[in-house]
């Protein structure tokens, strides 16, 4: 699991390739998916993160480049049925996609149907992409995060990621820890939601997470660590 230490990270720069720039509201233009990937080409970041239906505009422009192309699933709800979330992510993987985010199906975490959760996210690891399971940890107890960072890695999941950046809340540093402690050396940690400086990515860096899902890439490398207004 490629990763950089924290002790590593000297200047905003150095964050680059831990970035995915994501473009996922709803209304997104194709104009905007183009920026972020002559963005994320320019500075070098890790990824460009899309819904399905820019998952072939992303390809083309990040073919040859090094950025891997993340394509979100059953995005931003996770409601959807096992067999629709497997196709889509099948179809994002035939696309170009090189990396998968799904949402978490909350109701079978809730209702304790541990064994259909597991195989609902295991359809979607089977659509041959490393997968990142979104928990939306804001919306979940500490014992429930625990409890799905846990059943995500039995089902096949390579990373944990905290938030959608669609819910009331996003990524903290207390979640990040507890999710890289669930994670162990093996798996990854994504920060998402709510990450908009220098300063709080490094804060997510130093917590233990390996990504860093933002819209604001550009504005992190090239910022300051200091906190605004300091």
């Amino acid at each position: 699991m490629p990763t950089i230490s924290p002790d590593a990270v000297r200047q905003p720069g150095d964050l680059a390739p831990l970035i995915e720039q994501s473009v996922l509201r709803a209304d997104a233009a194709v104009d905007e998916v183009r920026r972020a990937c002559a963005e994320a080409t320019e500075n070098r970041f890790a990824a460009v993160c899309v819904r399905p239906r820019w998952v072939p505009e992303a390809a083309r422009r990040l073919a040859g480049t090094g950025v891997r192309v993340v394509a979100v699933v059953d995005f931003p709800l996770g409601q959807a049925a096992t067999a629709d979330r497997a196709r889509e992510a099948r179809e994002a993987v035939g696309a170009g996609a090189t990396e998968l985010d799904v949402v978490l199906p909350l109701a079978l975490l809730r209702a304790r149907d541990y064994r259909r959760l597991v195989l609902d996210l295991g359809a979607v690891v089977a659509a041959g992409a490393p997968v990142k399971v979104i928990l939306e940890t804001c919306r979940l107890s500490a014992v429930e995060k625990v409890v799905a960072s846990a059943l995500s890695l039995a089902a096949g999941a390579a990373w944990l990621k905290t938030s959608t950046g669609f819910a009331e809340g996003g990524a903290t540093e207390e979640d990040v820890a507890l999710l890289r402690q669930v994670a162990g050396p093996e798996s990854g940690v994504k920060a998402s939601g709510g990450i908009r400086s220098a300063a709080d990515a490094l804060r997510m860096v130093r917590a233990g997470a390996d990504r860093i899902g933002t819209s604001a890439g550009v504005a992190i490398v090239r910022g300051r660590f200091e906190p605004a207004g300091s």
